[in-house]
């Protein structure tokens, strides 16, 4: 590794800022990729557009996130192996991840194609919208297998403490999706179906040129074709990332049921919620690249048994995400209305939309704090309190608590999406706690 890459030594300040700057730029395009969609859709398409998007992208994303919570494990692996002075092990966890990934990939498409309908109608999306939510679905299912190879070649870069070669992957993707779907919804009206098009288009033409990028770049591991097949590396990123994948299944699966809960409430609280959504995914841009960013750290300085270093690590992250997250969080309560207003011009829909973001402003703070402790676990391959903290919030509060105001008389989403930063509080204390025990043992001498 060189300097910048090597998370054990230096500023953690300025260490994490770095690294985390890239990420962060990363997921504000993949935010705007997925933006871009609703924003032309709600501009040049319909009304139902916007709902069958928003639902159908609820659905495709719950794969998603599913496969990046497996990613992690990889992540994790091969900082774990930097840390400790292993880079050679490497390629034997990339040709594990072809094969693993692959077919998965190939599962994916298949239920996608099969199961959009029944899942769309389990979803309770609005009459108007059924047949472009399955539409949607089925032509993002498709490409499943090049949303998974971008997710998995930025993982193996992350591991690697470079977070510049995704930045510039997601770029490329992003600049794609903007074109595509300049050309299919505003040029030819394509609705829905060029939203979907320009998506996996998009993503397949990524994959194609990182893998052009990758082949030029200097490696600080040897990988060949003997590499590739089930080694028992995959045996070990999966038990890593295993339970943040079920955990992202499950917690996507409720927010699955939030939207069934909203979708009920008709097509303009629908079309609504599938704005607030994507500016959600804004508000939570920092507390995800603060998660993504502690993993790796943390991973390394693991490796190379600098606990003390880890845990700054974790509180620095904290300081950084919470500072940013009153602005952000004044910006949604605030001017909710504001932001809303650059998808569409439905007054219904903006006004839905802001009521839905003054529930939810107060996350934007509080998920820094909660992230911040979850790459600090991750780091430490304690997946599986990860997956618990994240269910027990899910299930005992956010879930809960989004059906019974969605079914009280006038029901308001700004009470619906109260129930997301009352879930994260929820889950910050576990952590604590989890924290507190976890650091009471003594820790193995390296």
């Amino acid at each position: 590794m060189n300097d910048k890459q090597d998370f054990t030594q230096g500023s953690i300040p300025v260490k994490m800022v770095r690294f985390m700057i890239p990420i962060l730029g990363a997921l504000i395009l993949q935010a705007m990729y997925s933006a871009v969609d609703l924003l032309i859709v709600g501009k040049f398409g319909t009304t139902a557009g916007i709902s069958g998007v928003s639902t159908g992208s609820n659905i495709v994303n719950m794969a998603t996130f599913t496969i990046c919570g497996l990613t992690m494990g990889v992540t994790v692996l091969i900082g774990r192996y930097l840390g400790e002075g292993r880079p050679e092990r490497i390629g034997k966890v990339i040709g594990g991840v072809i094969c693993f990934f692959l077919s998965l990939a190939v599962a994916l498409t298949i239920f996608l194609l099969l199961f959009a309908r029944p899942v769309a109608v389990l979803m309770q999306a609005p009459e108007e919208a059924l047949d472009l939510t399955v539409q949607y679905i089925r032509i993002c299912g498709a490409g499943m297998v090049f949303v998974i190879a971008y997710n998995v070649i930025s993982s193996i870069f992350r591991g690697m403490g470079d977070s510049r070669l995704p930045l510039i992957f997601v770029a490329i993707a992003c600049t794609a999706n903007v074109i595509g779907d300049l050309i299919l919804v505003a040029g030819f009206h394509m609705n829905v179906a060029g939203a979907a098009i320009a998506t996996i288009g998009a993503q397949a033409i990524s994959v194609i040129l990182s893998l052009v990028i990758i082949q030029r770049q200097e490696l600080p591991f040897t990988f060949t074709k003997a590499d590739i097949g089930f080694s028992e590396e995959v045996k070990k990123f999966f038990i890593i990332g295993a339970p943040m994948a079920f955990q992202e299944l499950l917690t996507n699966l409720t927010f699955l049921a939030l939207c069934a809960f909203i979708n009920l409430l008709g097509l303009e609280a629908s079309s609504g919620y599938g704005v607030a959504q994507r500016l959600q995914s804004f508000v939570m841009l920092i507390p995800s690249s603060i998660m993504q960013s502690m993993s790796s750290f943390v991973a390394q300085n693991v490796g190379a048994c600098k606990e003390d270093r880890a845990k700054q690590a974790m509180k620095c992250g904290m300081g950084i995400g919470a500072g940013v997250g009153v602005f952000i969080a004044y910006m949604a309560f605030f001017h909710g209305d504001l932001l809303s207003s650059a998808f569409t011009s439905d007054l219904a829909v903006i006004g839905r939309s802001f009521e839905y973001l003054k529930g939810f402003a107060p996350e934007a703070i509080v998920t820094s704090i909660l992230f911040s402790f979850m790459g600090y676990f991750n780091g430490h391959s304690k997946t599986m309190f990860v997956m618990g903290q994240g269910l027990a919030q899910s299930f005992v509060i956010r879930l809960p608590m989004s059906y019974i105001m969605s079914i009280q008389p006038d029901a308001s989403l700004t009470q619906i999406g109260l129930a997301a930063p009352t879930a994260t509080v929820f889950g910050i204390l576990l952590c604590s706690v989890y924290y507190m025990r976890m650091n009471k043992k003594t820790h193995p001498v390296c």
